[in-house]
């Protein structure tokens, strides 16, 4: 057999893997396997989705935790369907929307629609009760500070941190709705050092919730650092809301990921002496600098420490040229597209968007 022979069966080979399962341990189905893998000798948990929806990109870290926790059990599957790609087979089972999760119970393709939370939590009790297994998911450390009587003074009314308080009551349903968004805006905003999700059982710490007026549950609190009576969240209690809202109040930059936008850093206050430089030369340039350096000494809290990233890029445009602001952006936004940690993500996120303002 020719060498472009063997790479061409190897390749249809590699596909046939590829096609079959996910890094994630998440099986890909498809119009060619579906029927050989859901229906069969096994349970089949499968969800149907869209590449480009946004609510399958959310459900997408639970489900292949989901998946993972699951990978050494024979009894069950859990799968997904790319409906852009086999409108087919989404059609046949009467997908309107995504993402779709349907249980399709061993040797059956009459599936039960899901109508749970997506978290990795309840999917998995829906799978326990319809496939008889008895799996559990490994816990992952809570972003959610959580308050009691011995801290609550020192964390809440600390007047260095803006904090946000859910109070709730381990009974109520409303609470245990909130609890799996709660924690994504904790897991959000958990590299603010500034920024403090914390909730706090009501139930058992009734004069806490009576000395701030709670009547109802969950009832959700801010205390501001120039405010710590307990201002009122009043706003929707979907993610892209909280994450709005408490960018607005404690003056953050982070969308709903935890990453940080573009606004990040940015200090307007410093704008008009950055023009100043970018458009001064030789003496004047440095008289500049020197303007940027005093202001930046009077800075506090996070502004300080963004003021220091731009004192080292006025340095570094006098060291390297007017070129420099341009190509650093470049050579940082490089190292943000590879795979790198968050705080990594953090730190170039930063000096690239303060490197804009001398662009």
């Amino acid at each position: 057999m020719e060498k472009a022979q063997i790479c061409l069966a190897f390749g249809a080979v590699l596909s046939l893997i590829l096609a079959s399962t996910t890094a994630a341990d998440v099986v890909v189905l498809t119009e060619a396997n579906f029927n050989k893998e859901v229906g069969q000798d096994r349970g089949a948990l499968v969800e149907f989705y869209a590449p480009w929806c946004g609510h399958c990109q959310k459900l997408a870290p639970e489900y292949e935790k989901l998946a993972e926790s699951f990978k050494k059990d024979k009894s069950v599957l859990i799968g997904k369907v790319d409906c852009d790609e086999h409108k087919s087979i989404c059609s046949k089972y009467g997908v309107q929307g995504y993402p779709t999760i349907q249980w399709f119970p061993k040797g059956s393709l009459e599936p039960k629609k899901y109508e749970g939370q997506r978290t990795a939590e309840a999917l998995t009790e829906f799978v326990n009760t319809e496939g008889g297994t008895k799996m559990k998911i490994a816990t992952v450390p809570s972003s959610v500070v959580v308050l009691n009587a011995d801290n609550f003074d020192e964390i809440v009314l600390d007047k260095t941190k803006d904090v946000l308080v859910e109070f709730y009551a381990p009974w109520c349903g409303h609470c245990k709705y909130l609890a799996p968004t709660y924690e994504e805006v904790a897991t959000a905003f958990k590299r603010e050092e500034d920024v403090i999700i914390a909730n706090l059982d009501a139930d058992k710490h009734g004069d806490i919730a009576e000395k701030y007026e709670v009547t109802g549950y969950p009832t959700l609190k801010f205390f501001l650092k120039g405010n710590k009576t307990g201002e009122d969240y009043n706003g929707e209690r979907d993610l892209d809301a909280f994450v709005a809202v408490i960018n607005k109040k404690c003056g953050t930059n982070r969308d709903a990921m935890g990453q940080l936008t573009s606004k990040a850093g940015i200090l307007s206050r410093l704008d008009p002496l950055v023009k100043e430089f970018v458009a001064a030369s030789g003496d004047e340039k440095k008289a500049a600098f020197s303007k940027i350096e005093g202001k930046v000494e009077k800075l506090k809290g996070s502004s300080s420490r963004y003021g220091k990233i731009y004192l080292k890029a006025a340095k570094n445009c006098m060291e390297k040229g007017a070129d420099y602001p341009k190509k650093e952006i470049e050579r940082l936004q490089r190292m943000l597209d590879k795979s790198i940690n968050a705080a990594k993500a953090d730190e170039f996120t930063l000096k690239k968007n303060i490197l804009s303002t001398f662009a």
